[in-house]
């Protein structure tokens, strides 16, 4: 008897193999890049679809949220044409925060988010938005449709993290500045915007 090896299907790349969802931009889908738990910095490498480290967290800054990006997303012209303060994007995938009742403790895996609204980062000259989501069908969060009705404890921790995460004593202060919350409404222009430019950059 001959013995046939198993099929086993190609892995998607995580960005640009996989999609924002169909019910983009209300739900989301996410690709989880950092966990809570995690004490590296890890992000996509963007050639080769796997997660890598960037740095050693060398503080005590803890990520308050599950944390990844939007598949098929990009924050290039348009993304920063919704900016007062900036024309330029980070040119990276488009940012989330996932809030949820429960922790998520794996990275590298996918899920599905309802978006509530967003914060308006500019690091470096670039806009860097995150946008805040909640884990579809969370038993805490689950109903929430706008960040006002997250409690402002969660958006401060998020904020502050952003704000502080590269900061190291003994050097200046790095270049970031986060505006107040944004609500869903906007934060649902930003994802279409960063669709249209992952479109216009890589092709539909």
């Amino acid at each position: 008897m001959t013995s046939q090896r198993p099929y086993h299907a190609q892995r998607p790349h995580p960005w640009h193999g996989l999609t924002a969802g169909d019910d983009s931009p209300d739900i989301v889908n996410v690709y989880i890049e950092m966990t809570p738990s995690d004490g590296v910095k890890y992000e996509i490498d963007k050639d080769t679809g796997y997660l890598v480290v960037d740095r050693a967290r060398k503080y005590s800054s803890q990520l308050p949220t599950a944390y990844g990006f939007i598949p098929r997303t990009y924050c290039e012209d348009r993304v920063a044409a919704l900016s007062d303060e900036t024309d330029q994007g980070d040119l990276d995938p488009l940012d989330v925060c996932v809030v949820s009742g429960c922790p998520i403790e794996r990275s590298q895996i996918l899920l599905t988010a309802r978006v509530v609204g967003g914060l308006h980062m500019i690091d470096k000259g670039e806009a860097d938005d995150k946008i805040i989501a909640v884990l579809e069908d969370d038993n805490v969060w689950g109903d929430v449709t706008d960040v006002s009705e997250l409690p402002g404890g969660i958006i401060q921790k998020i904020r502050h993290y952003f704000l502080t995460y590269k900061m190291t004593p003994g050097e200046d202060r790095p270049k970031v500045s986060i505006d107040e919350p944004y609500g869903a409404a906007h934060a649902h222009d930003v994802i279409r915007a960063s669709v249209e430019d992952y479109n216009a950059k890589f092709g539909e």
